[in-house]
């Protein structure tokens, strides 16, 4: 238990327990400083990426992953905490790069007929890796989106030597749904998944809300809760978890893309922080009230999208500019479209027959 591992080397040190707001703290920052070196490591793709290109940054990339492991394997042994923490930091940094290079990667070398299925893979591995973590006995090291499952279980009365494997379940949960995604995502399209993955959060939290609440009053109910836990997280992995890396990719002209990597990734990072941050916090002042915050954001990106986001489904840059010109009005809709194509048709040029671009240029030199 990294808690216990917390309070002891305090101990060890101080000659005294750990304070209770400060391990509490501590833990927070474990779990947030991930999220951290995930953000240092999105505003790092676009300078590797400069000189190193999509492969070869993915490549080097596994440098930070190692060190990593290094570094959260060796803390126990040096009876250092800090390192577990640094450990987490250099693992996010991995993480960073790793969530912007690859989508883009997959992106730009995927025929638009299985871009969304391909898209998924990022999705399907990170949920296949949380899962091993977790048969080794590990989720609390590997854990990104359900930081604090274990608590979670807990508070809705489920007995703690059974929690190991009920937190085994949403591993397997999670994989499934992602697999499921990657498999229909051609066939339904990304706004279905995205809109209704959103929509069933919100109910599944609801729901959550009040089981949690009236827990003690059948014993049924703590059930009903782990239901609900597992819904949310198949519903979060079916569309919300994997389909924005696909449609940053796909809503970019190539031009534009890995600014609009490093603005998603600083917002999804910068958000994962404050989740892992403030959680602990808001579970103890809104007690089982809290996953109401939850629901309502979840509710809100739904409309959202409902509104603003077209189907990019087998249909290209130009057909996607296009698309979102006519849902918002502010422009004749063939003025954006004509540029995407235009660039469009450039770097299909430059990357099938270079020659043909280089004779062009001569040519319109000598003009």
């Amino acid at each position: 238990n990294i808690k216990a591992f917390y309070n002891e080397t305090w101990h060890r040190r101080h000659g005294l327990p750990v304070d209770p707001d400060t391990l509490t703290l501590l833990w927070s920052v474990t779990v947030s400083i991930f999220a951290i070196g995930g953000l240092v490591g999105t505003l790092m793709v676009k300078m590797i990426g400069k000189f190193l290109g999509r492969k070869y940054t993915l490549l080097v990339n596994n440098g930070f992953a190692i060190s990593a492991a290094l570094l959260m394997a060796c803390s126990l042994q040096a009876g250092t905490f800090e390192m577990l923490i640094v450990g987490r930091f250099v693992m996010g940094v991995d993480g960073g790069i790793a969530l912007s290079a690859l989508p883009m990667y997959l992106n730009e070398i995927s025929p638009k007929e299985i871009r969304g299925s391909l898209g998924q893979v990022t999705a399907i591995f990170i949920c296949i890796g949380v899962f091993v973590g977790q048969l080794l006995g590990l989720p609390e090291l590997l854990g990104r989106i359900w930081f604090y499952t274990n608590s979670i279980f807990g508070k809705a009365g489920i007995p703690e030597d059974k929690i190991p494997y009920i937190t085994l379940s949403t591993g397997g949960i999670e994989t499934l749904a992602s697999i499921f995604s990657g498999l229909v995502i051609e066939r339904l399209g990304r706004r279905p998944l995205l809109i209704g993955g959103f929509g069933l959060m919100t109910l599944f939290f609801g729901i959550l809300t009040i089981t949690l609440t009236l827990q003690d009053h059948a014993p049924w109910v703590p059930y009903l809760s782990i239901v609900c836990i597992l819904a949310i997280i198949a519903s979060f992995c079916s569309g919300p978890g994997g389909i924005p890396f696909i449609l940053t990719g796909e809503c970019f002209q190539q031009s534009h893309r890995p600014a609009a990597f490093i603005i998603a990734g600083t917002v999804n990072w910068l958000s994962n922080f404050t989740v892992g941050l403030l959680f602990p916090f808001i579970q103890k002042s809104l007690d089982t009230y809290c996953f109401l915050v939850f629901a309502t954001i979840c509710a809100a990106g739904a409309i959202y999208f409902y509104f603003v986001l077209p189907e990019t489904k087998n249909r290209t840059h130009a057909e996607i500019s296009q698309a979102f010109a006519k849902r918002s009005k502010a422009y004749p809709t063939g003025q954006k479209a004509d540029s995407a194509a235009a660039e469009e048709t450039a770097n299909t040029v430059s990357e099938s027959d270079p020659c043909s671009m280089l004779d062009s240029h001569g040519q319109n030199r000598i003009v």
